[in-house]
C-alpha cells in the first residue's frame, strides 16, 4: 500500500493529509487562534466539588472551567493509553467519594484529555501521560504496560526483556506504543532518556508555575502527527513550507534517523493539497450523501447525541436477486463508513443502519469488512454485534471536534436544524401574531415585514384570508418584502 503524509502549512492554519492510494483518508487541521489544548499539563484550582455527579470543576485558565471525574484522580486497574494496552500494573477496583479526593481550593495537576467541545469545557486527568515516539511515560503510575496491537509473543516478551533495565528501580511507569514493534533497544533507551528529560522539566516547572499557567504543551501540528503516524509504511512525508521542512527534517533526524529520507520539500506551483484531490475531498467531506460507487449512497447525520450512518441501494440493482443487491451494497457501504469516520473525525456513539438482511453469513462478512477499514485507524474503535434490524452500534475515541464542526458553524437562517420552515408555515405564524398584537396594544393599521418569499405567497395564495383577517380585526394589513429577511423571519408593526 501507498502512503504519503502531505503537509500545508500558511501563516494561520496548518493541515495535514493522509493519503493511502491515491486517496485521502484521514485529515487535520489546526489553526493558530485555536490551537487545541489536548495533551497539556496545567497547575489548576479545585472550582466546585460536585458529590452527585462523583467529579469537579477545576479553573486551569482557559475560557470555560474544565471536568474531572473521581474515575482520572483513582486509578484504575488498568491504565488507559493511547493504543490499547495490557498492564501488569494494579490498580484500585473501588473509586472513593470525589469529597475524600480533593477539596475546594486544592491546587492539583491534571491534562487535558478531551479538547472543549460546543457547550462543554474541557475534560481532565489527573494521571498524565507523556509520549515520545515509541513509549508513553506515565509518571504516577509504576507499571510497564504493552500495546495490545502487538499480538506477537515473541516481540511483546522481547521488548519487556529490552525495557525492563532500561526501566529498573525508577518510580516511573510505561507504556510501549505500537510503533515500537521490531525497534533496537538503542531507539528504546534513547526514548526512555528523552521522557526522563522532559518529565524532570515538567517538575521544575510545576513547582514555579502559578494556578492557570501550562507546564507542560503538546507538539505542533506536524510534528505530532509524524510522531505518531511516521513509520516504514510511509513513503514520502511532503511539506510546502520551508520553515515547517526545516524543523520538521530536525525532529527526524532526532527522533527517527532512519526515515530521513522520507522527508521532502514541496515547491510545486500547484497547491500541494491539489496533489491528490485533498481540497475536493475535503468538501465532499462536509456534505450528508456519500456516493457509493455501486450507485448506492450513504447519510451520515452527526447530531449532539450521536452520529448515524444510513445506508441505501439507491440507483443499485444487482445481477441476480434483492439479497445479493443488499449485501453487495453492505459490502461496500461497511468500507466507506469505516473511511468517513476516520476521514471526518467522528467520535462518540455511531450507529450504523446497514440494510436488511436475511443471510447470517452475509452478516458476519459485513461487520467483519467494518472491522478491516477500522484496523488502520488510529482512534480507539469498539464494535459491537449486528442487532436484528441490521444496526450496528460502534464508539470511537474522541478528542478533538469533528472535520465539520472544525470548519463549520450553524447555518443562522436555520440554527443548525438543517431545515426551514415552510412559506406556508410562516404565512399561519403571521396570521397568530396579527391576532395576538391587536388585542394587547391599540393600533390603528398594521405592517408586516417578511421574506420575498413569504409575502409573494401571502398576496397571492392567501389574499382571502387576508381580507377575512382585515375584516375580523377591522384593521388594515400592509405586507412589505425584505430581501435580508430568511424564510423564518418576520415582524409584526403596529402603526
Amino acid at each position: 500500500m501507498s502512503e504519503e503524509i502531505l503537509i500545508n502549512v500558511t501563516p494561520r492554519e496548518t493541515r495535514v493529509g493522509v493519503v493511502e492510494n491515491g486517496m485521502l483518508q484521514e485529515v487535520h487541521v489546526e489553526r493558530a487562534s485555536r490551537r487545541g489544548y489536548v495533551g497539556n499539563v496545567y497547575k489548576g484550582r479545585v472550582q466546585r466539588v460536585m458529590p452527585g455527579m462523583q467529579a469537579v470543576f477545576v479553573e486551569i485558565g482557559l475560557e470555560r472551567a474544565a471536568f474531572l471525574h473521581a474515575s482520572d484522580i483513582v486509578r484504575q486497574p488498568q491504565p488507559a493509553s493511547v493504543d490499547g494496552v495490557e498492564s501488569n500494573g494494579n490498580g484500585h477496583g473501588h473509586i472513593p467519594s470525589i469529597s475524600e479526593l480533593v477539596h475546594e481550593g486544592q491546587e492539583i495537576v491534571v491534562q487535558v484529555v478531551k479538547d472543549p467541545i460546543s457547550t462543554k469545557g474541557a475534560r481532565l486527568s489527573a494521571h498524565l501521560s507523556i509520549p515520545s515516539r515509541y513509549l508513553v511515560l506515565l509518571p504516577y503510575a509504576r507499571t510497564l504496560g504493552i500495546s495490545a496491537r502487538i499480538e506477537d509473543e515473541a516481540e511483546r516478551q522481547r521488548l519487556k526483556d529490552v525495557l525492563a533495565p532500561l526501566i529498573g528501580e525508577t518510580p516511573l511507569g510505561y507504556i510501549v506504543r505500537t510503533n515500537a514493534e521490531g525497534q533496537s533497544a538503542e531507539s528504546l533507551a534513547f526514548d526512555v532518556a528523552y521522557l526522563t528529560k522532559v518529565w524532570r522539566v515538567v517538575q521544575e516547572n510545576i513547582v514555579k508555575a502559578k494556578v492557570g499557567e501550562r507546564v507542560y504543551e503538546e507538539l505542533s501540528l506536524p510534528l505530532r502527527s509524524l510522531r505518531d503516524m511516521l513509520n516504514d509504511d510511509i513513503e514520502k512525508v511532503r511539506i510546502d513550507s520551508r520553515a515547517t521542512f526545516e524543523k520538521v527534517v530536525k525532529f527526524v533526524h532526532k527522533f527517527m534517523p532512519s526515515l530521513d529520507d522520507r522527508i521532502e520539500h514541496y515547491d510545486g506551483e500547484r497547491p500541494i493539497f491539489d496533489l491528490y484531490g485533498v481540497e475536493d475531498e475535503m468538501q465532499r467531506a462536509l456534505k450528508k450523501e456519500v456516493p457509493l460507487k455501486s450507485g448506492g449512497y450513504l447519510i451520515v447525520d452527526q447530531t449532539e447525541a450521536m452520529t448515524t450512518i444510513d445506508v441505501n441501494t439507491g440507483a443499485y440493482l444487482g445481477s441476480r436477486n434483492l439479497e445479493e443487491t443488499v449485501y453487495r451494497t453492505n459490502l461496500e457501504a461497511a468500507q466507506a463508513a469505516a473511511r468517513q469516520l476516520r476521514l471526518r473525525n467522528l467520535g462518540g456513539i455511531i450507529i450504523i443502519d446497514f440494510i436488511d438482511m436475511n443471510d447470517e453469513e452475509h452478516k458476519r462478512q459485513v461487520l467483519r469488512m467494518l472491522n478491516k477499514g477500522l484496523a488502520r485507524d488510529h482512534a480507539k474503535t469498539t464494535v459491537y454485534p449486528m442487532s436484528a434490524l441490521g444496526l450496528v452500534e460502534m464508539t470511537r475515541k474522541r478528542t478533538t471536534e469533528s472535520l465539520a464542526r472544525q470548519l463549520c458553524e450553524p447555518c443562522a437562517t436555520c440554527n443548525g436544524r438543517g431545515v426551514l420552515k415552510t412559506a406556508e408555515t410562516v404565512t399561519y405564524e403571521i396570521f397568530r401574531e396579527i391576532t395576538r398584537a391587536v388585542r394587547q396594544f391599540n393600533a390603528e393599521k398594521l405592517l408586516v415585514m417578511a421574506s420575498p418569499a413569504v409575502v409573494n405567497r401571502i398576496l397571492e395564495e392567501e389574499s382571502s384570508a387576508v381580507a377575512e383577517l382585515e375584516e375580523f380585526i377591522s384593521k388594515s394589513i400592509r405586507f412589505q418584502a425584505e430581501e435580508h429577511y430568511s424564510q423564518e423571519q418576520f415582524d409584526v408593526v403596529l402603526l
